[in-house]
């Protein structure tokens, strides 16, 4: 006998029911996925964070210990730019294209130094003339992004420094390069007063804003959306189960009532006497 739950109309039932449950666990799914998506409030304008940047001084003192929660922090100072100790730090562009970062110390009033970071030039520019633009006499304003000092895993790419380079951005190297109390870290230069007047032969090329926050912000209403999905997709396995085992208890029971309907001619006359009664009659 073939197997009842593979008979041609519950062919149909199994396909839509597994249908049915994939595609619940589908959309749950994609519900879960549009639940870490960041809010629209985590995606920053950067000229909107310009706007409000902080004086770094309110943030760190020269020599002290910069927390991490401070990177990508849009900050402000001014000061004076020691052109004499400009150096060139190996670094990738965007592209992964190797060249330098070009980083100066900002000379601030109490004495301090901010390590300013100019923008990117490719590496066959690093000794050409022209190809980083002077920068700007006197007092300057700045702005940009607060970035942590860069460890071994994060200079880029491997390089041999000479004179006039160093190997990373790093306080705990500039500090023998550079005869001020430094800030730890450094400024990434996204806006300056006054500013730079780059020539036609300039390379230097500006250093994008770095991305938004990636922690994952879990959006409560999506996520319910995707638990409710995921429970629409059990019950339909609860309930294509259940009519599987309908099935095979209606088809039992009838099987077993169609047994017990059959009885012996002996059973169905009542009891009969026995050998010994008879012979004694």
């Amino acid at each position: 006998m073939r197997f009842p739950l593979l008979h041609p109309r519950w062919l149909g039932t199994h396909l839509m029911a597994v249908l049915a449950a994939l595609g619940c666990l589908g959309l749950g799914y994609w519900q879960y996925e549009r639940a870490q998506e960041p809010d629209r409030s985590a995606i920053t304008n950067p000229v909107e964070d310009l706007a409000r940047a902080t004086d770094i001084g309110a943030l760190l003192e020269p020599g002290a210990y910069m927390p991490l929660d401070l990177a990508n922090e849009a900050v402000r100072t001014s000061g004076v730019y020691d052109a004499e100790n400009q150096l060139l730090s190996p670094a990738l562009s965007p592209e992964g294209e190797e060249g330098y970062y070009v980083i100066v110390p900002l000379v601030t009033d109490d004495g301090a130094a901010v390590t300013v970071n100019r923008g990117w030039i490719p590496l066959d520019a690093a000794g050409a003339d022209g190809a980083v633009p002077p920068v700007p006499d006197g007092e300057a304003t700045v702005s940009g992004w607060l970035m942590p000092p860069q460890g071994e895993a994060t200079r880029g790419y491997t390089a041999i420094v000479s004179e006039g380079q160093i190997a990373r951005i790093s306080s705990a190297l500039l500090v023998n390069e550079w005869p001020y109390p430094l800030y730890e870290g450094y400024v990434t230069l996204a806006e300056q007063t006054p500013a730079e007047t780059a020539g036609a032969a300039s390379q230097l090329r500006e250093i994008p804003p770095p991305d938004p926050p990636q922690e994952i912000t879990w959006n409560i209403k999506n996520l319910s959306y995707a638990a409710q999905w995921v429970v629409f997709g059990i019950a339909v396995v609860v309930f294509w189960i259940s009519l599987m085992r309908r099935e095979l208890d209606e088809r039992r029971a009838a099987r077993e009532g169609g047994a017990g309907g059959t009885a012996s001619p002996s059973a169905a006359d009542g009891p009969q006497p026995s050998v010994a009664g008879a012979t004694a009659d």
